[in-house]
Order: structure tokens, then C-alpha cells, then sequence
């Protein structure tokens, strides 16, 4: 027998078929399937949109317009027509040396209410994730019935709290050796009151910070933080180097809210002075409201609330900012 006779005959695999283009009909099918599916989002997102076209879209439009008008009270009533005046309003407004006072009062008293909330609402939160489950229950309780009290009731209590005759907090330091604090008066000057209206604006703010930092702490790997510690790294160390940089998105996000929450404190500030705020309690908001409906001049009222709104939207583009370069480390 020879060799060829023991050789086994190789097999030849069959050849693949290619499958035939697809129909016209099928790829059109498939497009309009694609137009379809990317449309249904922008159909779902439509109503809210159009409420939310409506109800920002309009005023944020007859706000820009005021602000390049001459619009007072003779024009309100139809007595004259509204007159272009360009930019002049903004011209007036950034040439009185008092709007920029304002400003300046506003981002001191707003950097000091996002410190100390965020300082705070970490602290608090760290404290969770080390007490029994019964007494994190009660705290957390404590937090939403405060961060759902309503604004008026919330600054009607510490009116009380700090008042010059009645003021159990008058009280209680004048308990203390050496201090006589019946009778003073927190809202004769300017530093003291925005003071009381920083502990006001910080007590509403901190359950909202403090549930949001307590629910990203859960993320931590313990992995991480056991590693930490075997490498001699303390309590300090494991912050700065492991929950810190986790939680990284969430206190950009908390920080960039409180900015612009705290930018646009109004209620507690119009409350606290009973409705007539003395120029040393002036912030941007309440200022563009007494220009508006105290003097009379819509114009200037809008011009100051337009480069409000400009100023935040300089706060957005830095949290944007900076959320894309986490994205990109990610």
C-alpha cells in the first residue's frame, strides 16, 4: 500500500456565502426605524419643555427687554410708551459705587453660607456613618422636618430666637460667666444681622447637603479605606485620600447648587427686616427688588436682576467646567 493510499484526503471547507445587499425597502425601513427611536426622548422631554418655555422662557425674555427700556410708573400705566434707551440702565447701574457694594456684600455673605454648610453637612454626615441605627434614624428625621419647614416659619422662629427683649439666645449667653447680652439688639448693624441670616440660611441648607453626602459615603469601598489604614494612614489621611476624591462629583454638584441658592437668598433677608431692608442688609436680590417696586424704576430693577443672572450663569460654567475634567480623569 502506498502513501498516497494511506493519507487520509484532506476536506475543504465549504465556501461562505455572502449574503446579498440589503433591499432599498430595508434600509429605508431601518432609517426611518432610527429617525423613530431617536425622536420618542424629545417626545417624552416635549411637555416639559413647553412648561418650563413658558414659565422661564417668558420672564427671562420681558426681562432682558425692560432692562434696554425706560420703564417706570408712567409707562406701567400707560401714561407713555416704553423708550429704547440701549445701555443706558446697565451704564447707570455699574457707574453707582452702592450697586457695587451690593455685589460685594453678596459674594462675601454667599461664600460664607456655602462654607459653613458644606463644612457642617460633612461633618454631620461623617457622624452617621458612626452611631447606632436608631440614633442615625432620629437625626435623619430631625433633618427633613427642618429642611421642610417653610421659609417664612423657619425665619419667624429665629426673629424670636435673636430678639432683643424676648430672645432666648440673649438669654442663654447671658448665663454665661462674665456676659450681659439682655437687651442687645442683632440688628443694629450690618455684620451681626447678615450673621443671624447666615445661621438661618445654613440651618435650612444642611439636611439637603448632609442626606446627599450620606447617601454617596455608601459608595466608599471599605476595601479602599481598610487599605488605607494598613498602610499607617489615620482618620485624616483616609479622608483626604480616599472618601474625598469619591465624593469628589457630589461636592462639586452640592457647592455649585449652594452657590446659586445662596446668590439668590431673598425671603429670609425681606422677611428678618419686616419687609424694608436697611441698606447694610442689602443683597443683590433685595436690592434689584427695591429699585423695581420701591422706586419705581422696572428698568434698573432689570438690569440689576439681567447681570445677576449673568453672574450665575459664570457659576454654571465653572461647575460644567469642571465636571467635564472629572469626566475625562474618569
Amino acid at each position: 500500500m502506498s502513501a498516497a493510499d494511506t493519507t487520509a484526503p484532506t476536506k475543504v471547507p465549504p465556501a461562505r456565502s455572502v449574503p446579498p445587499p440589503p433591499s432599498p425597502a430595508v434600509t429605508k425601513e431601518r432609517a426611518t426605524r432610527s429617525v423613530g427611536g431617536a425622536a420618542v426622548p424629545w417626545a417624552l422631554l416635549a411637555p416639559c419643555l413647553l412648561i418650563l418655555a413658558v414659565v422661564l422662557g417668558y420672564p427671562l425674555v420681558r426681562l432682558v427687554t425692560l432692562s434696554f427700556q425706560k420703564f417706570g410708573q408712567s409707562q406701567l400705566w400707560g401714561f407713555q410708551p416704553a423708550e429704547s434707551v440701549g445701555f443706558d440702565n446697565f451704564s447707570e447701574v455699574l457707574g453707582d459705587s452702592e450697586f457695587w457694594t451690593v455685589v460685594v456684600r453678596t459674594i462675601v455673605f454667599a461664600a460664607a453660607c456655602v462654607v459653613f454648610t458644606m463644612v457642617i453637612g460633612m461633618a454631620i454626615a461623617l457622624l452617621l456613618q458612626r452611631v447606632s441605627g436608631w440614633v442615625k434614624t432620629l437625626i435623619n428625621i430631625a433633618l427633613v422636618a427642618s429642611w421642610g419647614m417653610p421659609i417664612i416659619v423657619a425665619t419667624t422662629v429665629f426673629k424670636w430666637l435673636f430678639d432683643s427683649d424676648y430672645g432666648i439666645f440673649n438669654a442663654l449667653l447671658s448665663k454665661l460667666p462674665g456676659v450681659d447680652m439682655i437687651g442687645h439688639n442683632w440688628f443694629a448693624g450690618g455684620p451681626e444681622g447678615l450673621a443671624v441670616i447666615t445661621l438661618l440660611v445654613v440651618w435650612g441648607a444642611v439636611p439637603f447637603v448632609v442626606i446627599t453626602l450620606s447617601a454617596g459615603l455608601t459608595q466608599v469601598p471599605k476595601e479602599l479605606e481598610e487599605a488605607a489604614r494598613l498602610d499607617g494612614a489615620g482618620a485624616w489621611g483616609v479622608f483626604r485620600y480616599v472618601t474625598l476624591p469619591i465624593l469628589k462629583p457630589i461636592i462639586v454638584m452640592l457647592t455649585t447648587l449652594s452657590v446659586i441658592w445662596d446668590m439668590g437668598v431673598f425671603p429670609q433677608v425681606f422677611v428678618m427686616r419686616n419687609g424694608h431692608p436697611e441698606a447694610e442688609f442689602q443683597l443683590l436680590t433685595t436690592y434689584s427688588y427695591d429699585k423695581a417696586f420701591v422706586v419705581n424704576d422696572y428698568a434698573q430693577g432689570s438690569a440689576i436682576a439681567l447681570l445677576t443672572v449673568l453672574l450665575l450663569l459664570g457659576v454654571i460654567g465653572v461647575y460644567m467646567r469642571q465636571m467635564l475634567k472629572i469626566g475625562e480623569v474618569e
